[in-house]
């Protein structure tokens, strides 16, 4: 990564998921692989930032819904 434009790794950064709990984890994971792998296909610019922010914004939105949801036994 350190040969992308500071804006993208900015935005990467919060794509990680480890700290979370596992239930949450299991929702945000989907986001991260997404923002890596178009992060891997296409080059920096303003419109790739601005479409992982707006990723991030969803997965934000998706793990706060997974926030009132009982985790499953395991």
């Amino acid at each position: 990564m350190a040969d992308r434009h500071p804006g993208t790794t900015h935005l990467l950064r919060f794509f990680e998921y480890e700290h979370l709990p596992a239930h949450l984890q299991a929702v945000s994971r989907p986001c991260t692989e997404l923002a890596q792998q178009m992060t891997d296909a296409l080059p920096d610019g303003p419109e790739l930032t601005a479409g992982l922010r707006k990723l991030l914004e969803a997965k934000d939105c998706f793990v706060r819904a997974a926030l009132d949801t009982t985790p499953k036994e395991t």
